[in-house]
């Protein structure tokens, strides 16, 4: 006997899940709905199946192919149009024309006997026998009442309670002789139970009610869906399970890695290749599908999380669907009965309320609460660059077919035959999408210089040697599981506003230029980076009176890859230097804000105990540094900032020093003292670079450890500043402390408020018209000064849903009292 699987509905009011998947593929337990129906079939010796297929049909074509994978043989019968329950069955008449067959539904989920179904059918002769179940709420389903021998008597198509005489219901399950194709017209929509069985029972044709015995669940609803996995984790339907069930309840299938110290209460279901950190809790009748990441501190309980799903940390998921690629970001919480269609991106500490359906590939931003279903608009940053280049979590944000894609976009904004230099930080994560970044250049007509692992200072500076940009990928600081893709034009600094948003342009539109065979990159490794280097930096900074001072200093590398440049410099140099932490640690390319604090700490002891003039750390990629004074204290980065400026200001007594405008006004004063002025420019690291190309501007800073010796590049360079900043005490003769005490003491205070996208606009013109007649600076965001000099600072991120304050006062008290009041402005204009 053949069967028919019904695969042609669009399961509408499944929707989001059905919007891009047809219902049959719906995964329940991780495994189709229609794989569970085929399984049962073959359990019954139905092994010749034609299968209906009308919505998204060759997806459903795609998966099961010809049936070999499940030892089955599997035909397809396509309805250009929707013929209904009984037309779609005549549409496969060609297959099913010479024997009796069985009928049934590829998304409902059962374990009905089959075989016994087909001999009650048989011993009875019937024309068609209708399979029955009994249900406790008939209203969505069609009654039949049968006889004491089975022979149906009326059917009734989905009842009000008045109607209700009966609790079976027709479950969609027939087996039919040929000769009913006799009483359905070709080409038309026909159904079953509304068009043909009334005919039939007129004629007196045999109809029969088989009521089974078992499990018989009609996924048509959000409720049954989730309670179908459900009802497969309790036993409570005889279905196929992969996996291996290591605690009673608790199934987990091959190559799921399960931290020991991740909780988890059955029963539940945990998929192929997932990932299940440690203080993560997964509760009762979730499912999770496969290639999920669960993060550490995540909570979910009654989930349904399909495949390639990335759950962050802290986030909280209770009775919810989440669709396959999905990222849901940190501390996200996604409420009961909520759905999330496939590829969509839910921000940082959103809220998804009860009900809610999110449909595919849209964006939720950070911080956002949603409370009506998102249908149409993608509510969030359409834009790639943040403050770093274009920055993600590694293989869940920043993938290599993104890579690949940004590559192709950003060679399609350089001529053909042009050059680009690549270069990574020491971690595997950077070498892997450096590798597919390369590939993808060099298919785009572009010359790779390929400089491997190099300081980020390096890889600007050999950029600027006749390159026309390049890339560098690098660990995100202080986040190990990110990274940041950062893009340098030719000149070495980093990609200006107007050519970040050009690259935007062409990756949205994805319009990528690709080479003739002929055309095809070429890639080098150029060798001697690092004299070359070396070389360029000493001729063009001012070392004298360095090896006659005596100086000693501590220099820690961090082991990251500023150790590469060191030999080099410290041996040209002639100072007395100790090297710590010299060794690339590829399991470590970041370091948090603690164990950076931790290793000054150390610094400052053994700068102490050697009677070093200073002791100076770089970060990972030698782009920035923090130093320790002479009796071992740390100086913080903004102070730091200051003792430079002093230091530069002293020698050169006239020029510009390049600050952004969220740095304490006590720079002024330092500048002023020796003749030099202060030029303001926004926070964006391109804006000060732009400033520092100046001839004029004889220094630049961050106040985070990020230093531009203009003289060398217009770039933050932590090598560079730690060969003027050597050259400058030998000079002065003065330690750090000593210079230290003579700069007067700021107070710089910071906040970030939470503001949703939406809201960003009115804040800033809230902020504007909360002003008032005071002084207002427009240079970047909004800056007020008080009459008494005290002032205050909005600017809203460009990349997160965020708002950032500074303030400062004579103290740090007022400095609060100022950020608290216009932390209230802000505050009145986001709710």
């Amino acid at each position: 006997m053949k069967a028919v699987v019904m695969a042609g509905g669009e399961g509408t009011r499944l929707r989001p899940m059905t919007a891009s998947m047809p219902k049959p593929l719906l995964p329940v337990v991780n495994k189709p709905i229609m794989e569970h129906v085929l399984k049962l079939l073959k359990r019954h010796g139905l092994t010749e199946t034609v299968v209906t297929v009308q919505f998204l049909a060759s997806l459903v074509k795609n998966y099961f192919g010809d049936g070999e994978e499940l030892g089955m043989e599997l035909s397809y019968a396509h309805e250009e149009k929707p013929l209904g329950t009984a037309g779609s069955v005549k549409n496969a008449e060609e297959a099913l024309k010479d024997d009796a067959f069985l009928v049934i539904s590829g998304d409902a989920l059962t374990d009905f006997d089959l075989s016994d179904l087909i001999r009650f059918h048989r011993e009875r002769g019937a024309m068609v026998t209708v399979c029955l179940t009994r249900v406790p709420n008939p209203l969505e389903f069609g009654i039949t009442i049968v006889d004491e021998d089975g022979k149906v008597d009326r059917f009734l198509e989905k009842p009000t309670w008045g109607q209700v005489f009966s609790d079976t219901v027709n479950t969609g399950i027939y087996v039919m002789e040929p000769e009913v194709f006799d009483y359905v017209e070709a080409d038309a929509s026909v159904d079953w139970s509304g068009d043909v069985f009334p005919r039939l029972m007129e004629e007196g044709k045999p109809i029969y009610g088989y009521v089974a015995e078992g499990y018989w669940e009609d996924v048509g609803t959000h409720e049954s869906y989730v309670q179908a996995q459900a009802d497969v984790l309790e036993g409570k339907v005889d279905v196929e399970r992969d996996g291996f069930e290591i605690s009673p309840g608790v199934w987990v299938a091959e190559g799921a890695e399960v931290h020991p110290d991740a909780e988890l209460r059955g029963p539940l279901y945990i998929g192929d290749y997932a990932k299940v950190e440690s203080g993560a809790e997964v509760r009762e009748q979730s499912v999770i599908g496969s290639n999920v990441v669960v993060k550490s501190g995540a909570f979910l309980h009654r989930a349904v999380v399909h495949d390639n799903v990335y759950v962050g940390p802290q986030s909280n998921l209770r009775g919810c669907v989440i669709g396959k690629n999905t990222d849901i970001m940190r501390a996200s919480r996604i409420e009961d009965g909520a759905v999330v269609g496939d590829e969509c991106f839910i921000g940082e500490e959103s809220i998804v309320q009860g009900n809610v359906r999110i449909y595919p590939f849209k964006t939720i931003e950070a911080g956002a609460f949603v409370n009506t279903s998102v249908i149409w608009e993608s509510r969030g940053q359409a834009h790639l660059f943040g403050a770093r280049g274009v920055s993600g979590i590694l293989n869940v944000e920043i993938t290599p077919e993104l890579a690949v894609r940004l590559a192709g976009a950003y060679a399609t904004t350089l001529k053909k035959g042009s050059t680009v230099c690549t270069a990574r930080d020491h971690s595997r994560g950077a070498r892997a999408l450096k590798r597919a970044i390369i590939s993808a250049l060099q298919a785009s007509a572009i010359d790779v210089r390929d400089l491997e692992n190099v300081p980020l200072p390096v890889a600007r500076e050999q950029t600027a040697r006749g390159s026309a940009g390049g890339i560098m990928i690098r660990t995100t600081t202080g986040v190990p599981d990110s990274v940041d893709i950062m893009f340098f034009d030719e000149r070495g600094a980093d990609l200006s506003q107007a050519k970040q948003r050009k690259l935007d342009r062409v990756y949205a539109r994805q319009e990528y230029r690709r080479a003739f065979p002929g055309e095809i990159g070429d890639l080098s490794f150029p060798s001697s980076v690092y004299d070359s280097y070396t070389g360029s930096l000493l001729r063009a900074v001012d070392t004298t009176g360095i090896a006659e001072s005596g100086l000693k200093v501590v220099v820690d590398a961090s082991n990251g890859s500023a150790g590469l440049v060191l030999p080099s410099l410290l041996g040209r140099l002639g100072v007395d230097s100790l090297t710590i932490n010299p060794g690339l640690d590829e399991a470590r390319p970041t370091e948090t804000a603690e164990s950076r604090r931790a290793g000054m700490v150390r610094l400052g002891e053994i700068v102490a105990s050697a009677r070093a003039a200073f002791g100076v750390r770089f970060d990972p990629v030698g782009e920035r540094i923090s130093l320790v004074d002479e009796q071992g204290r740390i100086v913080e980065d903004d102070r730091a900032l200051l003792v430079m400026l002093d230091l530069v200001a002293a020698e050169r007594r006239s020029g510009r020093v390049a600050l952004p405008v969220t740095t304490t006004r006590i720079a002024e004063q330092v500048a002023a003292y020796h003749g030099t002025q202060v030029e303001w420019t926004t926070t964006s690291t391109d804006d000060l670079a732009r400033v520092s190309r100046d001839d004029a501007t004889v220094f630049g800073g961050d106040g985070r450890g990020g230093f531009i010796v203009p003289e060398f590049s217009s770039v933050f360079d932590g090598a560079a500043a730690f060969v003027r900043l050597i050259g400058l005490v030998a000079r002065t003769q003065l330690t750090l402390s000593q210079i230290d005490a003579r700069i007067p003491q700021a107070h710089v205070s910071r906040r970030d408020l939470p503001t949703p996208w939406a809201v960003k606009g009115l804040v800033m013109r809230t902020v504007v018209e909360a002003a008032g007649d005071r002084s207002v600076d427009t240079t970047d965001g909004v800056r007020v000064v008080e009459s008494d000099g005290r002032w205050v600072m909005v600017l809203p991120d460009p990349a997160e849903a965020v708002t950032h304050l500074w303030a400062e006062g004579p103290d740090e008290a007022s400095a609060q009292a100022l950020l608290d009041e216009w932390a209230a402005v802000v505050d009145s204009a986001g709710h």
